[in-house]
């Protein structure tokens, strides 16, 4: 039977990967089949743009009060809801007071999704004056409130139960058809070493730039990264590319090898491999660390590479740049992997279970 569904979210729809790739993907769907979609964003898009901006402190001040009034009006209207699910929070500085009114007063059961250690501080320095706001130590309140709660990988699943037994994984998915369609090309005669993310995890790089720096004596190859911030790394092979929307997926399938370096650290562990995820989407060798999740996603040696030590970082690469025919294979079978287990098609049933429609 049809549902009316109300999704509460950080951000607007559209604009951040944790929303477009954990559940927005699947909104056209849930349409199709009858569903009624209300999305409901404590940012507005004005102050999502000034979010990470420096300075615009009255501005985001401004905006930020504005998104608490809307979050008030909502709680109307909400017992209308056969479904509420709330992404990460209902708001996103302040205690749980929009959770606890739902659950608590409203008395209406919520779905909790997140794909985040979002209990840990996170930040970026252009909201250091919000840190304190945060609040982090309510994610756990949302959790015990929840009728339910949906996490990306088994550490973030691990945590949940400590606060409610109804936990269930659903893994951050791609969507073959209509977004990731793109192929890499290996016949390349230079191949394409390359990253994507935002300035918060550029710091990743860290620990690879001294291998490439290493290898740019001895092999030809591009270190492409694709970001919102110019990295400052000393890299003759360096080229950087903004990110857009619009051409973000060609802009990935130009990369031969995609890297994905992690420090060994609970915020880490928490994170949902994405990146993993969108390289084996487009048929790119994926050489990552095996921190959390990413143990899961890439076997070893089949469809990708694991690897821990500045040795096998640079064992591993050096194998990717010389050898295309070895891309090529990695690439093909993590593109299987992603179509039998991280695909929207093969999660979609798993995400109606969830939301019971």
């Amino acid at each position: 039977m049809p549902k009316k569904i109300y999704i509460l979210a950080p951000y607007p729809q559209g604009k951040a990967p944790s929303q477009r790739f954990r559940f927005e993907q699947y909104i056209d769907r849930l349409k199709k089949e009858g569903n009624t979609i209300e999305f409901h964003p404590f940012l507005s898009d004005t102050t999502w743009e000034s979010l990470y901006k420096n300075g615009t402190f009255f501005k985001k001040a401004f905006g930020i009060l504005a998104s608490f009034w809307k979050r008030f009006i909502l709680l109307f209207s909400i017992r209308k809801a056969d479904v509420v699910f709330i992404h990460r929070e209902a708001s996103m500085i302040g205690p749980p007071i929009f959770e606890w009114i739902i659950a608590k007063v409203i008395r209406k059961p919520y779905i909790y999704d997140f794909d985040d250690a979002i209990w840990l501080p996170n930040y970026s320095q252009s909201n250091a004056k919000f840190h304190r706001l945060k609040t982090y130590g309510k994610v756990k309140k949302i959790a015990k409130w929840a009728k339910h709660i949906s996490v990306g990988n088994p550490f973030l699943k691990e945590w949940a139960k400590k606060y409610n037994q109804h936990v269930s994984i659903v893994p951050t998915t791609i969507d073959l058809e209509n977004v990731h369609n793109e192929k890499s090309d290996h016949k390349k005669n230079i191949p394409v070493i390359g990253w994507t993310g935002t300035h918060t995890t550029l710091h990743y790089l860290d620990s690879i730039v001294p291998i490439l720096q290493e290898l740019e004596k001895t092999h030809d190859f591009i270190f492409k990264v694709i970001s919102n911030h110019s990295p400052n790394y000393l890299l003759n092979s360096l080229v950087f590319c903004p990110w857009d929307k619009a051409s973000e997926i060609s802009d990935l399938s130009t990369f031969n090898i995609g890297v994905m370096p992690l420090d060994e650290t609970h915020w880490a562990k928490g994170k949902c491999g994405f990146k993993a995820l969108q390289y084996m989407a487009l048929e790119i060798a994926p050489i990552i660390s095996p921190i959390g999740v990413n143990s899961d996603i890439v076997t070893h040696g089949k469809d990708g590479f694991l690897c821990t030590t500045s040795d096998e970082w640079k064992t591993h690469l050096i194998k990717l740049i010389e050898s295309q025919s070895l891309r090529n294979e990695l690439g093909k079978n993590a593109y299987v992997k992603i179509k039998s287990c991280y695909s929207v098609n093969a999660n979609y049933p798993n995400y109606k279970k969830l939301l019971n429609v």
